[in-house]
């Protein structure tokens, strides 16, 4: 293990909990309440023990019509928190030290090439680290645009040959 896969664990332990395969559903909807899309997805969730990136999630999207999309988040770790810089978002992940429970972490990114849209998600973790419950406040311009809700659960620890 390198030392920024151990300070990476040691400095957020609910990440380092949530490492694993996860399945779930995504859920879009409008500033009015109407969905606009659903979708399934399998996440995997990796802190990485040799490299100079701790941090690599693969995002697995299927739609009922067939669609499919994959879309890879490295991100490197400084000042206590994830650090996401690529082709799609630039932002940032960190755990909520105010939650006494530690089943919250909060984020925060900008869409590339959508520079006034800015996303807030907060992840809620079970006690027993098996499902959660995911929010994204999406905004443009200052104003409410969508909001998307992610229930998941844990499919394995292993993300051994994802």
């Amino acid at each position: 293990m390198n030392d920024t896969s151990l300070d990476l664990r040691t400095a957020m332990p609910l990440l380092a909990a949530n490492e694993g395969i996860w399945e779930g559903v995504y859920r879009h909807y409008d500033a009015e309440g109407r969905m606009l899309d659903e979708h399934q997805s399998r996440l995997v969730c990796r802190i990485l023990d040799a490299g100079p990136v701790p941090y690599h999630q693969s995002n697995h999207y299927t739609w009922a019509d067939g669609r499919t999309e994959v879309r890879e988040f490295r991100a490197g770790f400084a000042n206590g928190r994830l650090v996401f810089d690529n082709v799609l978002i630039s932002g940032w992940a960190a755990e909520v030290a105010l939650d006494d429970h530690r089943r919250t972490m909060m984020l925060n990114w900008v869409r590339k090439g959508e520079p006034e849209t800015y996303l807030y998600e907060m992840i809620q973790t079970s006690d027993d680290r098996r499902s959660r419950a995911r929010v994204w406040q999406w905004l443009r311009a200052g104003k409410t645009h969508m909001r998307t809700l992610i229930d998941e659960h844990l499919v394995s620890k292993s993300w051994a040959g994802h």
